[in-house]
């Protein structure tokens, strides 16, 4: 059910504000309430989430999904369009439901000021708290701790699980008497190697090896998982025609094939215009050859190439760069 509301939430923030009204208007009040609650829990969601739930509710095309916000402005703005008048109902229940969120209060505190109350704290209360973050926050955050509490609090975010309310409870509490802030809590997941690979996407260069590196020699296999979610598939479309061509000489015809029926057509192009004119009409050749596919068989493919992609990377045979900013260069 929660992840029926997230998906639903997901569609509404997509579509045009008319669209998203129309279908509001449709729903009753507990559920304008519950699905505008989600969205406004939401924050910034990725172009691959986008597509997942979009997926299930239209033939949307992946090219067009570039990412969005939710947020409570976003919410309050569709209850006021749906519902008009009676609005203001829902919306203080969707207002007291993201302030009753586990540390929403440190999304608008400076993230300077809050590192000053987090720095020496143990590295599992500062994992904890950085759960609830948005990866910005949270990312700056971990740049401001020395490198060898860095990876402590990167690799119990990673190993956390369910955490118990009287845990949150007693860190808020702390907080609340050095912050000045009162919150309450709720029961939920928190962390995880997804937060961690949010986390790191947006964090400098320099710190994301540091912290890859000096936890590859206590978990290798921890690592691999967060690499595997920091660079997904579309990710290519990021890539130098230089890294393209090195890329192309370790993926096989028939890997593209199966991985490019499930890509944008930005991606797909990206790919044909590296390939000599004969390599690029062979492999839509193969493309319109393999028919229908199942969409388990296409994501295991490009995993593999991903995969492939992180070891050249490793290699230093090309550079990916999952940060907004790219790598100065000297000439």
């Amino acid at each position: 059910m929660a992840g029926d509301i997230r998906k639903a939430a997901i569609l509404l923030m997509s579509l045009p504000r008319e669209q998203a009204t129309q279908i509001l208007t449709r729903l009753e009040p507990k559920q304008i309430e519950a699905v505008t609650i989600e969205i406004a829990r939401l924050g910034l969601v990725t172009a691959e989430e986008q597509e997942q739930a979009l997926r299930e509710f239209t033939q949307a095309s992946p090219a067009e999904l570039t990412g969005g916000k939710g947020g409570l402005e976003v919410a309050k703005e569709l209850i006021e369009q749906a519902l008009g008048k009676a609005a203001s109902a829902t919306l203080e229940a969707v207002k007291q439901s993201i302030e009753a969120l586990p540390f929403a209060f440190l999304q608008k505190v400076d993230s300077q000021n809050l590192l000053t109350f987090l720095i020496d704290e143990h590295p599992q209360t500062i994992a904890l708290i950085l759960s609830h973050l948005s990866p910005n926050q949270a990312a700056e955050i971990i740049r401001g701790l020395p490198p060898e509490r860095q990876v402590a609090v990167i690799k119990r975010i990673a190993t956390m699980g369910q955490t118990s309310p009287d845990i949150i409870h007693e860190v808020e509490k702390g907080l609340e008497s050095r912050m000045a802030s009162v919150m309450s809590q709720r029961f939920e997941n928190a962390g995880g190697v997804p937060t961690v690979a949010e986390i790191l996407n947006v964090i400098d260069r320099a710190t994301e090896r540091h912290i890859l590196d000096a936890l590859a020699q206590e978990d290798p296999e921890l690592v691999d998982e967060i690499r595997r979610l920091m660079f997904v598939f579309e990710d290519i479309t990021k890539l130098s025609d230089r890294d393209i061509q090195t890329i192309l000489k370790h993926v096989e015809n028939s890997q593209w094939a199966m991985a490019l029926k499930g890509a944008s057509d930005e991606l797909k192009q990206k790919i044909l215009k590296n390939m000599s004119s004969r390599a690029a009409a062979l492999l839509q050749e193969e493309m319109e050859y393999l028919g229908p596919v199942r969409a388990s068989n296409v994501e295991q493919v490009q995993q593999q190439i991903v995969d492939i992609i992180r070891r050249l990377e490793d290699a230093g045979e090309i550079t990916v760069s999952t940060n907004q900013e790219e790598e100065r260069l000297i000439v």
